[in-house]
């Protein structure tokens, strides 16, 4: 096992030989019409989301169920950060303000958001 450490130039935690990151997770509900969530979320809210200072990975995917009686989020987005202090940072920020004023204007299904230090393991 590798010890914790920096990794060279990015500041994030290394374990197991590989950078750790903070990632938030924002899973969207099903929205009351789905190609108007879809048009202002690729229009509107990624250009926002993508000026957030420290966001060094963004992805996004509409979610299926591996259970057909559980239902799944309508839309999943992934933003990874160095740190969790670097994704409050983004937050507190102007363009992290945006952002994060743009949700209630397009989530009509609601947003549930999570954050965790990844930690790969294989």
């Amino acid at each position: 096992m590798v010890g914790w450490g920096t990794f060279p130039g990015r500041g994030a935690l290394e374990v197991w030989g590989f950078a750790m990151v903070h990632r938030l997770v924002v899973s969207y509900g099903q929205p009351t019409d789905p190609e108007a969530f879809d048009d202002h979320y690729r229009d509107v809210h990624v250009p926002l989301a993508r000026k957030m200072p420290g966001l060094v990975r963004f992805t996004i995917g509409h979610a299926q169920p591996v259970d057909p009686a559980q239902p799944a989020p309508y839309l999943v987005a992934e933003l990874d950060f160095d740190s969790e202090q670097a994704m409050g940072a983004a937050f507190a920020s102007p363009e992290g303000q945006a952002a994060a004023g743009d949700v209630p204007t397009f989530a009509s299904g609601g947003a549930v958001m999570t954050h965790y230090d990844v930690q790969t393991v294989s």
